[in-house]
């Protein structure tokens, strides 16, 4: 940072400071809390020495904030992976179920734009396919923040909802599958070789709203990584230019992941583990009737306050993931 032409180049410069952040903002962090603990404990013994019950009760408050904060501060500290400071880009598939799959893509979409709402998150739909009578087909959001990837990570799988459902005029009960798939959003990668000939990119006119220019030019991308076939879409910008370079942002997103899984794989192998590390495995069950609860089948945590959680608060199942992750014990999939 004290290059003269540091802020020459703003990318790079933003990069370093990011980098800069994640090495020394958990020891700033540690400095403050043991500073604040510090504090609160000197005044907690002043309270009781003079017998100040009001002092008491307000150092009771302040000490449940101070746990909180150790609690989220722990939390980040279990955030090791190699992409899990980088933002994220997030999509939605909807499953077996038809128009109730697609509407159920709707209701994670709400659920996972509040909960990035909450935590202060910067959010961009970048790619979205509406459903024939309600819902969506699909949908991608690009998540912005710090620890972005490390915090939603372990929403990657299958999300199922059981409901009555609102378009079956018998009233009947139905299952729906939603996928999520959650890529580190990168915007480079050494470690990560994309070759110009192993691109075929097409580009097509864009569909759904954008006024007259979005949907009359074709603005829209579409690259195919043919050693993989993998295939990134971006119809969100006017621009064909920024379409591209968003599409091979979630091109390098999805290469990073593959060669992460890959190596899971292989340790998984090594140490003679038989579990499925492929995306798809059903996670977690959202159960409306005939009971109300919401269960992840990895950690067994569950809550019954089904609306909560349609309202963003998923943290519970994002923290519980991770601890019993960085304790090794986390669990089969086991369908209940």
């Amino acid at each position: 940072m004290a290059e003269p032409d540091f802020w020459s180049d703003p990318v790079r410069a933003e990069r370093v400071m990011k980098r800069l952040r994640t090495v020394s903002g958990p020891l700033q962090q540690y400095r403050t809390l043991s500073a604040q603990y510090t504090d609160w404990a000197e005044l907690v013994e002043l309270a009781q020495m003079e017998e100040d019950t009001h002092l008491l009760q307000e150092q009771l408050a302040e000490g449940i904030r101070l746990k909180d904060t150790l609690r989220q501060f722990e939390l980040t500290l279990v955030l090791r992976g190699p992409y899990d400071h980088e933002d994220a880009i997030l999509t939605l598939h909807a499953g077996a179920g038809g128009t109730e799959a697609q509407d159920w893509v709707q209701m994670l979409l709400r659920m996972y734009l509040r909960w990035a709402e909450s935590r202060g998150f910067h959010t961009d739909i970048i790619d979205q396919l509406a459903g024939e009578e309600a819902g969506l087909k699909s949908v991608t959001i690009e998540v912005r923040g710090e620890n972005v990837f490390g915090f939603l990570r372990p929403e990657r799988g299958v999300h199922r909802l059981v409901r009555i459902s609102p378009f079956d005029a018998s009233g009947r009960r139905h299952t729906s599958f939603a996928s999520v798939e959650v890529i580190p959003d990168l915007e480079t990668d050494d470690t990560i070789e994309i070759r110009t000939d192993d691109l075929k990119i097409d580009t097509y006119r864009a569909s759904g709203a954008g006024g007259q220019h979005i949907n009359k030019t074709e603005s829209a991308i579409r690259i195919t990584h043919l050693p993989t076939g993998i295939v990134v879409t971006c119809q969100s910008e006017r621009s064909q230019h920024s379409n591209r370079e968003t599409a091979m942002k979630m091109l390098r997103g999805k290469l990073a992941e593959l060669k992460e899984r890959e190596w899971e794989q292989h340790m998984a192998e090594v140490r003679g583990v038989q579990s499925d590390i492929g995306w798809g495995s059903q996670i977690r069950s959202y159960v409306f009737q005939p009971y109300t609860i919401v269960r992840d089948h990895r950690t067994r945590h569950e809550t019954g306050n089904v609306q909560a959680v349609m309202n963003g608060d998923i943290d519970g199942f994002i923290e519980a993931y991770l601890q019993a992750e960085a304790k090794g014990s986390l669990m089969p999939e086991d369908i209940d």
